[in-house]
């Protein structure tokens, strides 16, 4: 009987670590997804201040990328790739700022949430935005939604946190 019990502790103690280590690394996968996908997006937003909104979003959007867009219907794919060509971004700045951000279990798709600033001229908005992420076959991330409002209430600021889950 003593050995019977002793081989079930065994056993159960043996599965339990098994168990947490799958979850562990499970995890440590998701986390690191999450960092990844958190920096593409600051580079995204740097990228767009270094060659304009254009190029940027070109080299960071799927090919079948989704743009939700203030008072117009969504725009998808090939016609949102047109919609980007023809913008003319010479005297535009478009940057942002990550406030938080969240990844699926499966370490695949997730996104962003957070602030941008939109300069053209003399003229600046500010509003909130989203981005929908999905890590490519490559292992690079790119975006397959994304969508602003303009309006914050308040001005971008420099030390504003992210806040990921």
């Amino acid at each position: 009987m003593k050995k019977a019990l002793f081989f079930f502790v065994i056993v159960f103690f043996f599965m339990m670590s098994i168990s947490c280590n799958l979850h562990f690394r499970e995890n440590t996968e998701r986390m690191n997804a999450l960092n990844e996908m958190q920096q593409t997006d600051a580079d995204f937003s740097n990228r767009s201040k270094e060659v304009g909104i254009k190029k940027a979003t070109l080299e960071y959007m799927e090919a079948d990328g989704i743009l939700l867009k203030p008072s117009r219907m969504p725009v998808t794919g090939a016609d949102a790739v047109e919609l980007i060509t023809s913008l003319n971004d010479s005297s535009v700045i478009l940057t942002w700022q990550s406030l938080g951000a969240d990844m699926s279990a499966a370490a695949d798709m997730g996104y962003t949430y957070g602030v941008y600033s939109l300069t053209a001229g003399s003229s600046t908005r500010r509003g909130t935005y989203v981005t929908i992420w999905k890590k490519q076959a490559n292992g690079k991330w790119k975006f397959v939604l994304d969508s602003g409002n303009e309006g914050t209430g308040e001005e971008m600021k420099d030390d504003l946190q992210i806040q990921g889950n």
